[in-house]
């Protein structure tokens, strides 16, 4: 495997990142790239790499995207020949055969905050077998926590929260130092969609406190006194 793709490969499991890996399995006469060239393609079409351009390129591409959908892999023939079934054009006069594979993301945890219930959480979520992200901005705490596979330090976690796309497997739980940052993360985390869970740590005052917050700042979903969909179990 080309040595820059594995990296990057790497790179988006540890971000958490969706993409689709797909590999030139097999090939006969005439084709634009040889046997094993990879590419990875992103959700919305961006790739890295190339297996071959064109329109031979672009409907791979598509096809990775499907599926992304299906979450299944596919082993799929592509014909390079104007006279032949199935051919789109191409006159390079061979076949090609690509292997598509959604890479499969684990359960992922961010943890906003690195004190003392994070890097429990931490180490507890890793037995687990999730991705245990970290968002903290005092740099000095995530040096020593061993159990994370991110650290993020240099963005705060509202901003970080809402740069992201987030998915089902996705869970943020929020034990920062203080109600204010936790307040910023959660307005932040309900103006987005996807996350699969979040969570807030706090006394039922400082719950109630910073949904009172929240709802002064126009945030409407999940911050009221009575029933919340969120079903939120305080801490005292």
């Amino acid at each position: 495997m080309n040595q820059s793709i594995l990296e990057e490969l790497a790179a988006a499991w540890r971000e958490g990142r969706q993409c689709i890996l797909a590999t030139i399995a097999a090939t006969r006469g005439s084709v634009p790239r040889q046997t094993g060239t990879k590419m990875i393609v992103y959700p919305g079409g961006a790739i890295s790499g190339t297996i071959g351009g064109g329109k031979f390129e672009a409907l791979i591409v598509a096809d990775c995207l499907t599926a992304l959908d299906t979450g299944a892999a596919v082993l799929k023939s592509y014909v390079l020949r104007e006279d032949e079934p199935g051919s789109f054009g191409a006159i390079c006069g061979g076949e090609v055969t690509v292997l598509i594979e959604p890479q499969g993301l684990t359960e992922a945890l961010y943890l906003i905050g690195a004190g003392h219930c994070s890097q429990a959480l931490a180490r507890l979520a890793g037995i687990c077998g999730f991705r245990v992200t970290i968002v903290e901005d005092r740099a000095e705490l995530v040096d020593g926590i061993e159990s994370a596979n991110s650290k993020i330090t240099g963005v705060p976690a509202a901003e970080f929260i809402a740069s992201r796309d987030w998915c089902l497997s996705d869970a943020i739980v929020l034990v920062s130092r203080n109600y204010q940052l936790d307040r910023d993360a959660l307005e932040a985390a309900l103006a987005k969609k996807g996350f699969g869970y979040i969570g807030m740590i706090g006394s039922r005052r400082k719950v109630l406190r910073v949904y009172d917050e929240l709802r002064k700042r126009g945030v409407s979903n999940c911050v009221q006194r009575g029933p919340c969909p969120y079903r939120p179990r305080y801490r005292s």
